[in-house]
């Protein structure tokens, strides 16, 4: 699945995550089981759904690839489909429009992946495709010197962005010291240091089928979907090295300031502090009081900030869960001169969250809210392929959906108050501003 896949995943979807008890009478979102060689086969079955969707994830994201060699998963997956099995990559385009379907690859933080969408009709030359590419992707050279260079342009482009600028300057002091830190596009100077041996070597160790999630969604029964991927994928053979070892943990991290000085108008705050992952039980009310603060149009910073102030043009919290680490963060953008008084705002309500209890209303509004929108979430084969992967992938267990709303239900005052004061007291917060200075 390209980056931005990957990064919607796990930002939006993870977003919801929690290990719970199941009700009595759940029923996984999709069938499990393990091929022969170590892949995880998931099929959900969607019998009125004449679009299949198909997700191929190996654990082979940026935080595998060498400190060194910042860019290299990004770009390994960038060329996937720029050549694959007798096909160049203009020929791999046309045989996947000519059917009206899509395929796509990339990475993102922690893993390297394909994406396929047809129609059910066209799914086996979809999975020919999707196979060739994953299993004999050809790297060209006249390729990877393209796509470095338009790699390179969109990293210039974005560091123009102050929101762009900000996340990646707060997940430096967020994740020091880890590789979370970095961004997964690398940087202009190292992406323009690699090598095709590099892109070759990386996808020689980690892409294997012992650390590949396959996701099949729509009009397809359980038996149909592992004889059409046993038939591509079956007789890709399982190393007899053990997989590589997997990155740690992120550590906590002091809290640290920086600036970034552009030449703007307006100014970019971020306020970000490492948090916990999805097995935590603590997790799910750090959700709900996330939301409650900054979660919308009726949370705390936006009255305060946005309508009472006219302070920021946007501001929000969020919770932000990977693999290996999570983090915490607010964001403003307010105009230059108001930079001061909006930082004490958010300051002011991260303590009052961690000082006082919220009202029984503000959990009803944050719990009705993540209980309604949460369907929107698996209303198309798409979205059910990316979910299923990433619970996989997270190792929740894939009778989540049915314990979600158990989940919400028992999320109480006193326990948000209780993660809040873990959490959200201001002086944990590393602090970032982009902008021009006063």
């Amino acid at each position: 699945m390209p980056c931005r896949r990957l990064a919607v995943v796990s930002v939006l979807v993870l977003l919801l995550l929690v290990r719970a008890p199941a009700p009595l009478g759940a029923a996984p979102i999709a069938h499990r089981e393990v091929l022969p060689n170590g892949i995880v086969l998931l099929v959900a079955e969607r019998p009125a759904v004449p679009i299949a969707a198909v997700r191929v994830f190996m654990r082979a994201g940026a935080s595998f690839e060498p400190p060194d060699r910042a860019g290299l998963a990004n770009l390994t997956g960038a060329l996937l489909t720029r050549g694959a099995a007798g096909r160049s990559g203009p020929e791999i385009d046309a045989a996947i429009e000519f059917v009206g379907g899509s395929l796509e690859a990339g990475a993102g933080r922690d893993g390297l992946g394909a994406s396929l969408s047809v129609l059910k009709r066209d799914l086996g030359l979809g999975l020919d495709l999707l196979g060739a590419v994953v299993r004999s992707p050809t790297f060209p050279e006249a390729e990877l010197k393209r796509r470095t260079a338009q790699i390179q342009a969109a990293i210039k482009r974005s560091e123009e962005d102050p929101g762009t600028v900000a996340a990646r300057a707060l997940a430096r002091l967020v994740f020091a010291g880890h590789p979370y830190g970095s961004p997964v596009e690398g940087t202009i100077e190292s992406v323009g240091a690699l090598t095709r041996d590099d892109v070759v070597a990386f996808y020689r160790e980690h892409v294997r089928p012992d650390t590949t999630i396959v996701a099949v969604v729509g009009d397809v029964t359980v038996d149909e979907a592992r004889r059409e991927v046993l038939a591509r994928f079956g007789d890709w053979p399982r190393p007899a090295s053990p997989p590589p070892a997997r990155p740690a943990q992120a550590g906590p991290t002091p809290p640290r300031a920086a600036s970034v000085v552009k030449d703007l108008t307006q100014s970019t705050i971020v306020l970000g502090r490492p948090a916990i992952r999805q097995v935590d039980p603590d997790y799910f009310p750090l959700v709900v009081a996330a939301y409650v603060l900054g979660g919308g149009s009726a949370s705390r910073l936006y009255a305060r900030v946005r309508d009472e102030g006219g302070l920021a043009y946007a501001v929000y919290a969020y919770v932000a869960p990977a693999h290996y680490g999570a983090s915490l963060v607010l964001s403003a953008q307010t105009r230059t001169g108001e930079v001061p008084k909006v930082v004490d705002l958010l300051r002011d309500a991260l303590a009052r969250m961690a000082r006082e209890p919220i009202g029984e209303d503000e959990l009803r509004l944050a719990k009705d809210y993540l209980v309604g929108s949460f369907p929107l979430r698996l209303d198309t084969t798409s979205k059910v392929a990316d979910f299923v992967v990433a619970i996989e992938e997270q190792g929740l267990g894939l009778d989540y959906a049915d314990r979600y709303k158990a989940a919400i239900a028992r999320v109480s005052v006193a326990d948000v108050h209780r993660v809040a004061k873990r959490f959200f007291g201001p002086d944990g917060f590393s602090r970032v501003v982009v902008g021009a200075t006063k």
